[in-house]
Formats: C-alpha cells, structure tokens, sequence
C-alpha cells in the first residue's frame, strides 16, 4: 500500500516591485547563485541575502564591517546591537545567527520596507526592528548600554547629514559600553572629503578611530564604500581590506573642519 505524500507548500514568490513608505523597493533574484536575493531601494541596490545562509556576506563592505566587529562580539557573546538601518536585515541576520545570545536591534524608518523584507527573507525572531528615525532613536539610548552601534543609513546614495555631525557622534558614544565600538559604512571618492569631515568629527569625541577600505580609495584615488569606525581602545581587526588607525586618521582630517549641527 502506498503512503500517500504529504501536499508541499507552494514556494513563496518574493521577486517583484513592493510599494513602501520611501518609495519603492524590488527584489531580484541572482542569476548566478541559488536562493540569493538583491533588494534594491528606489533603483539603489542595498543588500544581498542568501536563504538559509545568514553567515554569507555578499557585499564587501559588509565582510570587512563582520570583521571589524568579531572580536569584540567574541569577547561579549550576550552583546547589545545597535544597527541604524536595515534594508534587507543582512548584518543583523549575520550577527544573530553567529553569536545566538547576542540582542540585535535595527532602527528602520521605512515600516512598509520593514514588513516587506521581514515576509520575504523570513528574519529571524530574535531580530528586534524598531521604526524610527536613527539619529532620534540613537538619543534615546540609555548611557553605557550598547557594545556595537552599526551606521548603515542612506538617503539614495548619501549619507543623512544629520548622522555625520560632531553631536551625533557624542550621542553614540554616550550610549557604548566601555570598550564598545562605532561603526559606520559611508560613500566616498576622489580626495576623501566626506571622510576627512567626518574623521575630523569623530577625532573630537572617540579616543581612537579609523578607516577600512581598499588601499586605492584610502589613498583618495577611487570611489566606493569606506568603513569608518570609534572606540575608546584600537580595533583588532583581520580583514581583506587596508586598514589604517589614528594617527592616519589625524592626518587626513587636519585642517578640516567637522561637521556640526549648526
């Protein structure tokens, strides 16, 4: 006698264009790789998600900002997470799924695009999604209460001038944990200005900073992704990319100005 087979689920179709509260969000699937999936925001590819493999980072700059955070997350496996931005949740899936006890919580100004990349990627439970404005939310948080803060917000192709000022940066390093760390992915190109204004800015208020990125764009002779981060000790970081410290940093940004609120 034949056991009849149990009816499969229909696959869930996740590709197509998604109205959202800051305009449009599409998700395509990667022609090369099964179960990979770019979200694209307002035409601006934002993340790429693997389905079943949280750990597998697509997007350089995410890989040298999971770098930069290991050790300190392998230091405090129950660390608090902080992730300004959350597109398709790639990093907080990444952190979640490696250090099970950790709290990740993703501020998202958009709560269409939040429900929409929740169904399609099928964020982990453990992923606290909060709506808000970052720069807002970031005064709201208790002092000394986070270990990781993760700048990862975007207006188009630029970053919100709000969260590159001198003030925003006091209120991040307000709220670490002793030995906590800022980190922060921002666009930039020939000459560096936007990371000399904000290394300027960030030189006021952390201890220690510095910059990860290819060796040509630190160098100011290309354009891409530049990891900033801020701590009140160096990073120990082991990554595929340059990495240069303070005293590179002091460099780079003398003689310019930071940027302030006002």
């Amino acid at each position: 006698m034949n056991t009849p087979r149990k009816p499969r689920h229909p696959k869930k179709i996740i590709e197509g264009e998604y109205e959202i509260d800051t305009g449009t969000a599409r998700i395509l699937a990667d022609p090369n790789r099964d179960g990979s999936y770019v979200l694209e925001i307002n035409d601006v590819p934002s993340s790429q998600v693997i389905l079943g493999g949280p750990r597998v980072l697509v997007f350089p700059y995410m890989r040298w900002i999971a770098a930069a955070i290991d050790p300190i997350m392998n230091e405090r496996p129950l660390a608090e997470v902080v992730h300004l931005g959350g597109a398709g949740c790639a990093l907080p899936s990444y952190c979640v799924d490696k250090w099970h006890a950790s709290r990740n919580t993703v501020v998202e100004i958009d709560a269409r695009l939040a429900e929409v990349v929740r169904w399609a990627f099928s964020l982990s439970d453990d992923i606290l999604v909060e709506i808000g404005e970052a720069r807002m939310y970031t005064h709201t948080l208790e002092p000394g209460s986070v270990d990781v803060v993760i700048r990862d917000v975007f207006a188009g192709p630029d970053t919100p001038r709000h969260t590159t000022t001198v003030e925003f940066f006091k209120a991040v390093q307000r709220s670490l944990t002793p030995g906590g760390l800022y980190i922060a992915n921002s666009g930039d190109g020939k000459g560096l200005p936007a990371t000399r204004e904000e290394l300027a800015g960030m030189l006021e208020v952390f201890d220690y900073v510095g910059a990860i990125a290819p060796k040509e764009l630190l160098a100011g002779r290309s354009y891409g992704n530049v990891i900033l981060w801020g701590s009140d000790r160096p990073i120990d970081y082991v990554g595929e990319e340059t990495h240069r410290g303070t005293e590179w940093a002091r460099e780079l940004a003398s003689g310019t100005a930071p940027r302030r609120d006002h």
